[in-house]
């Protein structure tokens, strides 16, 4: 059996439903309700310790 083959096999089954909603998930979860507090403090994480060279 080939790779492509494997790959449509895979694709063909109830995987494809699996990885579409764990894609869906993985895309939605930031905007989930809630996480903007921990959305804000990973984007100005890298200004914390942030000197100017001072």
């Amino acid at each position: 059996m080939s790779f492509y083959e494997t790959l449509r096999h895979f694709a063909d089954s109830y995987w494809l439903v699996v990885m579409t909603i764990m894609f869906l998930t993985f895309c939605l979860w930031p905007f989930r309700p809630g996480a903007g507090d921990r959305n804000n403090a990973a984007a100005n994480s890298i200004f914390e310790e942030d000197n100017d060279g001072r």
